[in-house]
């Protein structure tokens, strides 16, 4: 059975305090195996001998949402989709050394056009944005506290539900997953 990544939105924030044993319940309860959750902050690894993801992140966020009554917006990657996520860098070398805080969002479809040209015109002297496939990368130049971006900036410029993580816990997650 293949392993799978959810990366779940509103776990441990905004006044959503969540025990990752309830999570793993949760995940079990579905009937997907292996479960285990890296770090509090909403990250699941599991398997699965469905190979649906979308339907599973229907079934993830309905369950979640029943279970712990607000929604909870779910994206599965598989661990090459990870892997491929944490090492992608779309801007010059020399950025990543200046910047602040480097970020991945993740997303359930790729952009559309115009939401697109909205996130382009979110660029600031302190922001800067790529996006590929299903995810938009965020350069933060200075402390993540100076800028006016944010996981709801971003939902709004997109129009559909984001979750987003730092680079480094993305690559200890594909780290993870590479060494099984």
């Amino acid at each position: 059975m293949p392993r799978l990544v959810a990366f779940l939105r509103a776990i441990n924030v905004g006044g959503h305090t969540v025990k990752m044993d309830v999570l793993r319940r949760q995940f079990q309860a579905l009937g997907l195996a292996q479960v285990e959750t890296f770090i509090a902050s909403g990250n699941v690894i599991f398997t699965s001998a469905s190979r649906n993801t979308a339907g599973l992140e229907q079934k993830i966020a309905a369950r979640l949402r029943a279970a712990l009554g607000y929604e909870v917006a779910t994206f599965i990657r598989l661990p090459g989709e990870l892997a491929a996520i944490a090492e992608y860098q779309p801007f010059p070398p020399a950025a990543y050394q200046a910047a602040q805080a480097f970020n991945v969002a993740f997303l359930g479809r790729p952009p559309e056009a115009e939401a697109g040209r909205r996130l382009a015109a979110l660029r600031s002297d302190i922001d800067e944005f790529a996006w590929q496939g299903r995810e938009v990368y965020w350069l933060c130049r200075k402390k993540q506290s100076e800028s006016t971006f944010s996981n709801a900036v971003l939902e709004r410029a997109l129009g559909q539900p984001a979750t987003m993580r730092g680079i480094s816990t993305l690559k200890k997650l594909a780290a993870r997953l590479a060494a099984r």
